[in-house]
């Protein structure tokens, strides 16, 4: 019995070793989000914008840029759901911002990775459900709202600093001098007047941590952030860190410093695009200290945005001349800047013209580490692997989009949009015409029909399940 007892042991120690080596080994993932930043806001896809990004313009160049990469819907909440969950947002009832939440019958990223010995940290925006039961807070947090909560901490993950939903972007507790009522009233100041905005952050205790809070909110969510990394690279953990930014969704206020080089502007103008620098400055921050750690090179580092700009074409935000804008289907809405860098995998300078989704996320990850996602449920997203390692120059498996009473359906060159829930649908060359002037459904009927009907029968496939 005690010969047996030891070897027992042994076996276990054993097993427990090589787990942690494999755990050592396995490549860290960082999913860094923007809020409203438009496709055409970085320099690196539109060399007009005025928008001071270098350290965004450097990641481009040290590793991936796509071309065609989408959010996986034209607003917020949704598009988040996918990045955890590599599915269409409508199977899990999150149609909108502000609706539904995240069920738990979801297998998200962050849990399937902390089976495989991963910490993980959630930090910024959540949206995807509420964050108190108790305590009114943001758009639905509160008693009201104790149907939809659901903080991350019930979604994989072991730490989070997260907000229910939208802060001003500099002093994000305080309302701004001018509270954007009227959606672009001028701010004359970052200084706040005094009066609480009804936010609050909260850790993944539940404990409201907004009094730790000022100043550029970009820089406290990285903060936070690099202490949960710095842990890990202590800890020789693997890591998955969600950092999903403010920034630049309205109330977007800069501080004086980050307005400054835009003085020319007009003033809301000087706000949006200082803000967007400010945010520039965290990846920049992020990247020095992962090279610092000595592990950049085993670092995945992805950054999008959830949607295309807010507003109309007078307004900050750009879409480097797409069509339509957030809330829109159109490319405008839904094409946004998509970078991954990962010196020990991808190549720099690399470009692709592959279309890539936010619901490729988990589908990809899993493949590069070898993990199963155990579950039989469909997954809309796709492994791009084969993309991000340049031997695959089309995409094989089509992206559907809904929102509202919009379908989109992008099959790598072609894409049928209808604004009539499938009645009628326009067809695009998206490679010939991305900026979608000429609607080729008259010259190609039988294109369209056999794309409609795809797209038809995936929304149909994607209504939540009872």
């Amino acid at each position: 019995m005690r010969f047996f007892l030891r070897w027992t042991l042994f076996l276990i120690l054993c097993f427990s070793f090589i787990d942690s080596a494999m755990a050592a080994n396995r490549s860290n993932i960082i999913l860094i989000m923007a809020d409203d930043l438009g496709w055409g806001d970085l320099q690196c896809y539109n060399q007009d914008s005025p928008i001071q990004t270098p350290h965004l313009n450097q990641m481009a160049r040290d590793g991936m840029r796509f071309q065609r990469f989408y959010a996986a819907a034209p607003v917020c909440s949704p598009t988040r759901a996918s990045c955890l969950t590599g599915r269409h947002p409508y199977r899990m009832g999150i149609t909108h911002a502000n609706v539904g939440h995240l069920p738990t019958a979801e297998r998200t990223l962050p849990e399937l990775l902390r089976t495989e010995g991963y910490k993980t940290g959630h930090f910024g925006k959540w949206h995807l459900g509420t964050l108190s039961r108790t305590v009114r807070d943001s758009n639905r947090g509160g008693p009201g709202g104790a149907a939809h909560f659901a903080p991350p901490r019930e979604h994989g993950f072991d730490v989070s600093f997260a907000t229910e939903a939208k802060v001003p972007t500099f002093d994000p507790m305080w309302r701004p001098k001018s509270d954007f009522r009227t959606a672009w009233d001028a701010m004359t100041s970052p200084e706040s007047d005094g009066e609480p905005y009804g936010t609050r952050y909260w850790n993944v205790s539940g404990h409201d941590i907004s009094s730790e809070v000022h100043g550029d909110d970009s820089a406290f969510i990285m903060d936070k952030a690099l202490a949960f990394v710095q842990q890990c690279v202590a800890e020789e953990k693997p890591f998955l860190a969600t950092i999903w930014l403010h920034a630049p969704h309205l109330p977007v206020v800069a501080s004086e410093q980050h307005r400054r080089p835009y003085a020319q502007h007009d003033v809301h103008f000087r706000n949006y695009y200082g803000c967007v620098s400010a945010l520039d400055e965290q990846v920049g921050r992020l990247r020095q200290q992962l090279q610092r750690w000595q592990v950049d090179a085993n670092t995945m580092i992805w950054f999008c945005s959830d949607n295309g700009p807010e507003g109309d074409a007078r307004s900050p935000g750009s879409t480097g001349g797409l069509n339509g804008r957030k809330r829109s289907l159109l490319e405008g809405g839904i094409r946004v800047p998509g970078i991954l860098v990962w010196p020990a995998s991808v190549a720099a300078g690399s470009v692709t013209d592959v279309p890539a989704v936010t619901s490729d996320y988990l589908p990809t990850i899993l493949d590069e580490l070898d993990i199963s996602s155990a579950d039989d449920r469909p997954l809309d997203g796709m492994s791009l692997s084969k993309v991000i390692r340049q031997s695959q120059s089309e995409r094989n498996q089509p992206i559907g989009f809904q929102s509202g009473k919009q379908l989109a359906w992008i099959a790598d060159r072609y894409k049928v949009y209808s604004n009539d829930q499938g009645q009628t649908w326009q067809l695009f060359d998206i490679k010939a015409d991305a900026n979608e002037t000429h609607d080729l459904a008259h010259e190609h009927p039988e294109l369209v029909r056999q794309l409609a009907v795809q797209a038809n029968q995936w929304a149909q496939d994607c209504r939540p399940e009872k």
